[in-house]
């Protein structure tokens, strides 16, 4: 028998598993979303990409950033299951153990590894060769509840963060998919979580600095990690802020002076702790983006 589920959910990430359970036999009777927030230089109110998506699907949409205080609400609901896919809140007694089946997860790592707000951008920053995805039982302890299914997904040499996440938002929804049909049919079995956990704290502005004395890996990892948010930035020495949207490791040049800037074949390379950056597109502060070695001709 389908069953009523309530969704909470907030960025792009989490809307190819809203999309997904809305086309199965499953009734999605509430999609709880983070409250309209204002976007952009003119700082208009918009409302989540989830909110949008549930909007044009026909849903019920409420709007909270604090799932808690709609627990009366959503139990009025009488849901069989709640399916979360990185909403922004936490799920808490009585609300969590409200539906007859729990809360489950769609948490875009290995689990243990990386339970936090951002588990896709701190694998690339730590130089993680493989991440994955799982939908696991919601428990009170931050992500550690036991795992229903998962799947492992390499991460490419040169993926930044936001490439990464959409990849792992629509396989991940088909497992999610797939989890909710088990749990309907009750031939869903998980199992618990082993190994050392590692925490995913949500990337602050400082995440993204970049400390050109570092090894070159260190910070080519660092950028994709942090692209398209909250975005790698260097301080010049006038105190101007770069952002660096783009970059690659020139295995093959001269080393350089760490912080030091050369143009080298139409390239702009800075200098780290090991090889020498090529800065492909930069961002400097009030102007647009542009190739790196236009920004440094400009400069100079």
């Amino acid at each position: 028998m389908p069953l009523r589920i309530v969704f909470a959910g907030s960025p792009a990430a989490a809307v190819p598993s809203l999309r997904a359970l809305a086309a199965s036999p499953h009734q999605v009777v509430a999609v709880v979303t983070r409250e309209d927030a204002p976007l952009g230089r003119k700082r208009i109110l918009t409302p989540t990409p989830v909110a949008a998506a549930a909007e044009e699907l026909g849903l019920p949409v409420l709007k909270a950033n604090r799932i808690t205080p709609l627990t009366d609400e959503l139990a009025a609901l009488q849901p069989d299951l709640g399916v979360i896919v990185a909403y922004g809140g936490l799920i808490r007694e009585p609300l969590l153990s409200g539906p007859r089946l729990g809360w489950i997860n769609l948490h875009f790592s290995l689990l243990p590894r990386w339970r936090g707000a951002a588990p896709v951008q701190r694998a690339i920053i730590a130089g993680d060769r493989v991440t994955g995805a799982m939908v696991f039982q919601l428990v009170p302890e931050l992500d550690a509840g036991p795992v229903f299914a998962g799947f492992e997904h390499p991460i490419g040499a040169n993926e930044t963060a936001g490439h990464l996440l959409e990849v792992l938002a629509e396989r991940g929804a088909e497992l999610l998919a797939g989890v909710v049909d088990d749990l309907d049919a009750g031939t869903a079995v998980a199992t618990e979580q082993t190994g050392e956990p590692t925490l995913a704290p949500k990337l602050e502005l400082a995440d993204g600095r970049l400390d050109w004395s570092r090894p070159a890996a260190e910070l080519d990892a660092r950028i994709r990690g942090t692209t398209p948010e909250p975005g790698a930035f260097a301080l010049l020495d006038d105190g101007d802020r770069l952002k660096v949207l783009d970059a690659a490791i020139a295995h093959d040049d001269a080393p350089l002076a760490p912080g030091a800037f050369d143009v080298r074949g139409g390239r702009l390379l800075v200098g780290t702790g090991t090889d020498p950056l090529h800065l492909v597109t930069v961002h400097p502060a009030g102007k647009r983006a542009m190739p790196g070695d236009a920004w440094w001709r400009g400069r100079t």
